[in-house]
């Protein structure tokens, strides 16, 4: 179930809002142009190829397709099984803030991670889990962590085919804002 905690931005973050009430947060995220829908899941896909993912989720990828004009589908996986660097390294690459020139649009299939969209002075950290879409607007500043043991599978959906490049700001903010694993423990 998806999770929402907002903080200000300032040198010393306040918790504004956590919440787990689906209604509110998608009032929320509406308020700064982010869609968050919802599929069903498909069970048994924690070890499939990307081949297998795309076509558990053949309809709902069309959906998308066409109502977006995405030209290029795959998969992000990461998991347990992953050399310690390997997933530092990934952490690391997404962990700091940026934008892109496209929309960032992800369907979690299996696995968490978080979202920080850094939008009018407040920090909106969305908890995605198995079968939360969450589509970001090109240019929202955020970043995303997946906890120092990654654990996810998510469709990603372009515009171009270079997939995903980033526009770093060079800004720490990520350093200020409570972590996947803190927000991770806090839900318990």
């Amino acid at each position: 179930m998806t999770y929402l905690t907002v903080y200000t931005d300032g040198p010393a973050p306040e918790t504004l809002l956590r919440t787990e009430d689906q209604a509110e947060i998608a009032t929320t995220l509406k308020e700064i142009g982010v869609r968050l829908r919802h599929w069903d899941i498909v069970d048994g896909l924690d070890d499939a190829t990307q081949d297998e993912v795309l076509a558990a989720y053949r309809d709902e990828v069309a959906a998308v397709v066409a109502e977006e004009g995405y030209t290029f589908v795959d998969v992000a996986k990461l998991g347990p099984d992953a050399p310690a660097d390997v997933a530092a390294g990934a952490r690391a690459k997404f962990l700091n803030e940026h934008t892109h020139d496209d929309d960032e649009v992800r369907f979690f299939v299996a696995g968490s991670g978080i979202f920080y969209l850094h939008v009018g002075g407040r920090v909106n950290a969305v908890f995605c889990e198995p079968g939360d879409l969450l589509s970001v607007p090109k240019n929202t500043t955020h970043w995303f962590d997946m906890g120092t043991s990654p654990h996810f599978t998510a469709i990603r959906f372009f515009h171009d085919d270079d997939g995903w490049v980033g526009d770093f700001t060079g800004d720490q903010i990520s350093a200020r804002i409570p972590d996947y694993d803190t927000i991770a423990a806090e839900r318990g």
